[in-house]
């Protein structure tokens, strides 16, 4: 389970201005992160270059009233500007809280205020959606890009709002700050209604930089492709602390772009890309270049397509922003069985426990546990939610991660399926309590179900099953499917919204009451067969 919380850990002393500091004096001037904005020139920073912005930053901050613990949202797409608020809040000990873009006004003032955070830094397209739904916010600083993109003039931020205005020139000293300092929150979808925020000190993002450079092999020569969203774990820990606890360069994408993924890893000459599912479909239906020069994509699983359409070799993985980088791992120059995730990563203790509490065998299934020291090598705790830390956690501190996995005959491990009642859409987490909530909220609706339904592309799309009362007694699918689509909009980030919607007289049912959700399923191919309602445009 590594080191306990009585004995020495690996970052004794250390915290994130610690490893920006070292990298730009050992790696000075050699490329670090290279932004390459869709139709505009790249912009590059050298570690020497990123250091110094992000104390320049850190200052700013500080003279914006921001100190140690308080909490700072960066709600931006990808951009260097993302991650030199994330690291300038670490230099000053306050708390950066990084939200998904393609949240809703509902959900951006939740995470507001659920944080009690008293600033954001966003991009124009962001602020007015984070002016409105924040207003408790002492200040807004807006980037004058939208993720590399010219801003249109009604959206240029105002003076007083420019993100500029945060760079300070200033040798004054910085608060104090150490490894079980708090650092960052992410809020991650879970079997409640409502996100938790997962909080990370900063011997979590140290161990998160130094376990994914190593699971992968990296070296300061090598050039990692990042086309997946920072405010995820995947992108930030895998991609970008990796590369800095190796010294290597990061080729940083506004956002994944299948015609134009191959053009600038051919003109960088990249190494490494950490991918879903969801993009390396989607490259199956571009040109690929005679010659690449990747050693190793980071994938979900020992995929097939990977190998035979690419050439190139799969480093499957599993992880979860609670265990900050990878606690299964495959070998990056040696395969493993087609479908499997890897094997136990030797930073982590792994259990597979069936029904009876016992380790499972050979051939067997059961829930994925997993053990290491809270703040170090496993999250601190979720942030303001007492209940659900303990709860996360059993007596010798091994974490029920909720999914269900098969040990194989060689000892590898396979993802078999979720406990919690999740979904996986294109790469995003999200409960179906949280489609539910907003659904069961609509005048007329007396009880809704939402369950994941398969899809080419995007691994799973959100299906809802509803019974209607009141208001909406007797109103043609077609009327009641148009009003919870639209309401869902307005509450929810568009991923989340239900691609499709059927009304029930009544749910099937378990014994005692609870909604059977495989019946669900069931229905659902039925339906299918004969006419499903449809969210149109949604494609």
């Amino acid at each position: 389970m590594g080191p306990s919380a009585e004995c020495l850990h690996p970052f004794e002393g250390l915290d994130l201005g610690w490893l920006l500091a070292m990298q730009a004096g050992e790696r000075g001037d050699h490329p670090f992160i290279v932004f390459e904005p869709f139709d505009r020139p790249a912009v590059v920073f050298s570690y020497r270059q990123f250091h110094a912005q992000a104390l320049r930053l850190a200052h700013g901050l500080l003279a914006r009233g921001i100190g140690p613990g308080d909490r700072v949202i960066v709600h931006l797409d990808n951009c260097p500007e993302f991650l030199l608020s994330w690291c300038a809040c670490g230099l000053i000990g306050a708390i950066a809280v990084t939200t998904n873009t393609r949240s809703s006004a509902e959900e951006l003032g939740y995470f507001a205020n659920h944080s009690e955070a008293v600033a954001a830094i966003t991009q124009p397209r962001l602020a007015a959606l984070i002016r409105a739904a924040c207003p408790a916010l002492r200040w807004i600083a807006v980037t004058d890009h939208d993720s590399g993109e010219p801003c249109a003039a009604a959206t240029k931020p105002e003076q007083a709002e420019q993100f500029s205005r945060l760079l300070v020139d200033t040798v004054a000293a910085l608060p104090a700050v150490g490894p079980l300092t708090s650092l960052a929150i992410q809020y991650t979808s879970g079997t409640t209604s409502r996100p938790k925020a997962v909080l990370w000190t900063h011997a979590n993002a140290l161990w998160a930089a130094r376990t994914s450079a190593s699971h992968e092999g990296l070296r300061p020569y090598d050039i990692h492709h990042c086309v997946l969203p920072l405010f995820h774990t995947n992108a930030l820990s895998y991609s970008w602390l990796a590369c800095l606890w190796a010294g290597a360069t990061l080729i940083l994408q506004p956002r994944f772009s299948s015609s134009r993924f191959w053009d600038i890893a051919s003109r960088h000459r990249c190494t490494w890309s950490s991918i879903t599912a969801f993009c390396y479909r989607a490259l199956l239906n571009v040109e690929m270049p005679k010659t690449h020069f990747f050693r190793n994509w980071g994938i979900a699983f020992s995929d097939p397509v990977v190998i035979e359409k690419f050439g190139i070799r799969p480093l499957s993985w599993w992880g979860m922003t609670e265990t900050l980088t990878h606690g299964l791992i495959g070998f990056p120059h040696m395969p493993v069985p087609l479908g499997a995730i890897g094997r136990p990563a030797p930073e982590y203790n792994i259990r597979i426990l069936g029904p009876d509490g016992r380790q499972v065998q050979r051939g067997e299934t059961g829930a994925l546990h997993i053990g290491g020291v809270r703040g170090i090598s496993l999250f601190k705790e979720y942030f303001r939610n007492t209940e659900a830390t303990a709860a996360a956690f059993d007596a010798e501190g091994f974490m029920n991660t909720g999914d269900q996995v098969t040990l194989l005959a060689d000892g590898s491990i396979r993802f078999a399926d979720r406990v919690k009642d999740m979904l996986k859409i294109g790469g995003e987490n999200v409960a179906s309590l949280e489609i539910e909530r907003v659904i069961n909220g609509i005048d007329g609706i007396e009880e809704a179900a939402v369950i994941a339904c398969p899809h080419p592309m995007l691994d799973e799309i959100p299906v809802a099953f509803v019974r209607v009362g009141g208001s909406l007694a007797g109103a043609d699918e077609a009327v009641v499917a148009s009003r919870v689509i639209a309401s869902c909009r307005s509450l929810l980030a568009d991923f989340k919204v239900p691609r499709e919607v059927h009304v029930l007289e009544d749910f099937p049912r378990v014994s005692v009451g609870k909604i059977a959700k495989p019946r669900l399923r069931e229905l659902r191919l039925q339906k299918v067969g004969d006419r499903a309602i449809s969210d149109p445009g949604r494609g």
